[in-house]
């Protein structure tokens, strides 16, 4: 293939003209006549050309691509710069510049232009190297999901470096986990019980260790299990990468080729190992999450509010919002520990841990772990708060809490509650008719005295009304037209005066949108309460079945 090019103006003439100065140039220099024979021929030239005597036939002992360029130039008036030339001889890149001279004849200036093209072959090598990485960090770095980053990390290997890749992952017990894929085609997931001694260079891949170079390996001695699924023909070379991780290897990866295509060279084998490293990086990354993310999850079980429902007979209700929307958990909480049977106390509780975040639910946890191993001693709230308060005080943090307890039983009809403060805000007691009372209660807070205090209330609970336990994120919760009015007890005793009747999650409901919409996105302390309700039993006194029945206990 010959490539023109345009060249600098010469100057016409015949050689004679030009000077004897040509011939001891470094570079070669052949001079044609107008019937394509060698006039004349500088040292450089004759050892380019051997045989380039002259009165020798240009397409003797030139390439076909200059004795061409020559007929097409020689004995032409050309009215612009002639075009320069390039091709091959032997292994080498010869760019050949023509000066049109007298009667036809054409000096021929060559130049050996074979490493400038090698470097632009492999600059341009080095850039789509280069962009290729650059692509698969992106891709790789989007997900943080395992299965996600094995797809990738095969599907690029099998696009860009190879036929196909098969991705090998740490053992899961005795079990391998697989990813495959074959260029063109999408990753394929297995697990299998294999041998990685079976392929040169996995097992050490695995452990971390440096690759083996792909010669050590045989293609035609890889097992079935890794030729990925869809992969057809014969395997011609095989590269085995580690995918190196975190502290741990991420696993190996094989690389595939068919016997058709070349086999892979020193500088494809190190690309492969750059790439090998990004994805093992990722996949690293992505399985610390994987953990990371189960662990939280797990833990955070224990520490988020559970879910309400009736307790023999009672209705129980609760609702939590943490200072920001991005948490889960906080320092306000709630248990219900339900008693042994219909006629045993059930033991609500409701709290506030001083702070707020993951620091301030840590504590929560212990807080309500320790409650749970105090419930035998539930039916005297001060001695169970003192136990309380003395394993705050041993811990080694400063933190306290303030708490409110609730024992509920349904005897005859109505719910009786015993309601112990211990330096909390006293429930609110909604009555049928809409009024709103406050437990007589009061204590000291947990975990910063060394004795505390404790009174409780005794309160009875007619069918329909309820009990409202709620912390001061509720009551302190700034909002309003201008966004610095707390909303108040004032607030939410009208709140939970329009709630008279309702069924404890309807109270809840209600106050937790009114303290919402208050606070808009105004910031704002954990939210937490509960509500026990005395349950309402209905029949219709109207045979149609269309008449408001009457409530009766």
């Amino acid at each position: 293939m010959t490539i023109f090019e345009d060249a600098p103006a010469q100057p016409h003439g015949s050689p004679p003209s030009i000077g004897a100065a040509w011939l001891s140039a470094p570079y070669p220099v052949v001079v044609a006549d107008a019937d394509g024979r060698i006039a004349r021929t500088n040292a450089a030239a004759t050892a380019l050309f051997p045989g380039a005597a002259p009165g020798a036939a240009l397409d003797d002992v030139a390439p076909p691509w200059l004795a061409d360029a020559h007929r097409r130039t020689a004995g032409r008036d050309l009215p612009v710069p002639a075009r320069s030339v390039r091709g091959r001889h032997r292994s080498l890149t010869l760019e050949a510049h023509p000066t049109p001279g007298a009667d036809g004849d054409v000096v021929w200036w060559l130049v050996d232009d074979t490493g400038r093209l090698q470097a632009e072959s492999a600059l341009r090598s080095e850039q789509q190297r280069t962009a290729f990485l650059a692509e698969t960090s992106t891709q790789l770095l989007a997900s943080l999901n395992v299965r996600r980053c094995m797809d990738v990390t095969v599907q690029l290997a099998a696009e860009n470096l190879a036929d196909a890749a098969l991705l090998v992952a740490p053992a899961n017990g005795r079990q391998h986990p697989l990813a495959g894929s074959v260029r063109g085609a999408p990753a394929r997931h297995t697990t299998a019980r294999i041998d990685p001694a079976s392929v040169p260079g996995l097992g050490e891949a695995l452990q971390g260790f440096p690759p083996v170079p792909s010669r050590w390996i045989d293609p035609a001695a890889l097992p079935e299990w890794a030729l990925p699924e869809g992969f057809a023909g014969e395997v011609g070379s095989v590269v085995v990468c580690p995918l190196p991780g975190h502290g741990v290897p991420a696993g190996a990866l094989i690389l595939l080729r068919h016997s058709e295509h070349a086999a892979f060279d020193e500088s494809e084998e190190a690309v492969a190992r750059l790439f090998a490293a990004r994805a093992g990086s990722a996949l690293s990354a992505a399985r610390l999450y994987s953990e990371q993310t189960s662990i939280t999850a797990t833990l955070m079980a224990d520490l988020l509010p559970p879910a309400l429902r009736q307790v023999h007979g009672v209705e129980f209700a609760g609702g939590y919002r943490a200072s920001r929307d991005t948490e889960r958990v906080g320092g306000d909480f709630y248990d219900v520990h339900p008693g042994a049977g219909p006629g045993e106390e059930t033991l609500a509780v409701l709290g506030d841990v001083c702070g707020k975040g993951l620091d301030a639910a840590v504590l929560t946890g212990k807080i309500r772990n320790t409650l749970q191993a105090l419930l035998p001693m539930a039916d005297d709230h001060e001695n169970m708060l003192r136990l309380l308060n003395g394993a705050l005080l041993n811990g080694s943090h400063t933190r306290f809490a303030t708490l409110v307890l609730a024992s509920v039983v349904r005897r005859s009809g109505q719910v009786r509650l015993r309601l112990t403060s211990a330096g909390h805000p006293p429930p609110l007691i909604v009555r049928h008719s809409g009024a709103v009372e406050e437990a007589e209660t009061s204590g000291t807070l947990i975990g910063a005295l060394p004795r505390i205090r404790a009174r409780t209330a005794h309160v009875d609970l007619a069918p329909g009304e309820t009990c409202l336990m709620y912390t001061d994120g509720i009551t302190e919760a700034r909002g309003g037209p201008l966004g610095d009015t707390m909303f108040g007890e004032a607030r939410l005793r009208a709140a939970v005066a329009d709630c008279a009747g309702m069924p404890a999650e309807a109270v809840v409901e209600r106050v937790q949108l009114l303290a919402s919409d208050w606070i808009v996105d105004q910031r704002h302390d954990d939210m937490a309460l509960v509500a026990i309700t005395a349950p309402q039993l209905a029949h219709l006194t109207a045979v149609d079945g269309h008449t408001p029945g009457r409530y009766t206990a």
